[in-house]
């Protein structure tokens, strides 16, 4: 559900921060900035300007997995030029959890089936500078984690990915790192501790 008033929405993004438990001192330092962030701003929404306005902004990615092979769906991003995660930017007044029911909906015409042991709260927590039209901007990232069999068919915007397809831990980690997020590595170790304890947070 929107949360309309800036206070309001942005204590409920620090509180889904704050209960996050980092996998790593990256993700610890990147928690511990993304509450002062929260915190000392009035602008955590991306506005369509270019060059791009803020140069911070939230996003909200979904890694979605098959439950029974444990592999995982990405798109080929065109504007990216990497194998990422879906999601998009949160909207004015937007909880991240209602931007990934909207993007998955949009970019792959499925509903957002939320991992049983996370529910809808995020998993993960990236800061990461993304070349945006006119220059590099920063995207503070909730990574949720959704549960989707491989054989569901898709609906997949073409707009945004050349293609989709599934990929297992074993595949990324052979392939270059660099197609993908910066990041991707980090979150698959940090779901395999979430295999083998049963708890995200």
């Amino acid at each position: 559900m929107p949360i309309q008033d800036h206070a309001g929405i942005v204590a409920a993004i620090s509180d889904e921060v704050r209960a996050l438990m980092p996998i790593d001192e990256l993700e610890t330092a990147h928690r511990v900035e993304v509450l002062r962030w929260l915190t000392s701003t009035s602008d955590v929404f991306r506005r369509t300007a270019d060059p791009v306005a803020p140069v911070r902004h939230l996003v909200a990615y979904f890694l979605i997995t098959d439950p029974g092979s444990r592999s995982f769906l990405l798109g080929d991003h065109i504007k990216a030029g990497k194998w990422l995660p879906s999601g998009g930017h949160v909207e004015p007044g937007e909880h991240p959890a209602a931007t990934v029911e909207r993007e998955c909906l949009e970019e792959l015409g499925v509903s957002a089936n939320f991992n049983p042991s996370t529910g809808p709260h995020p998993l993960f927590v990236t800061i990461t500078d993304t070349v945006g039209s006119a220059n590099v901007h920063n995207d503070v990232s909730l990574w949720y984690l959704l549960e989707l069999p491989e054989h569901t068919m898709l609906t997949v915007d073409y707009d945004e990915y050349r293609s989709v397809r599934w990929w297992s831990a074993a595949e990324i980690r052979a392939d270059d790192p660099g197609r993908f997020d910066p990041h991707m590595h980090r979150m698959l170790t940090k779901l395999e501790s979430l295999y083998d304890t049963g708890s995200p947070r």
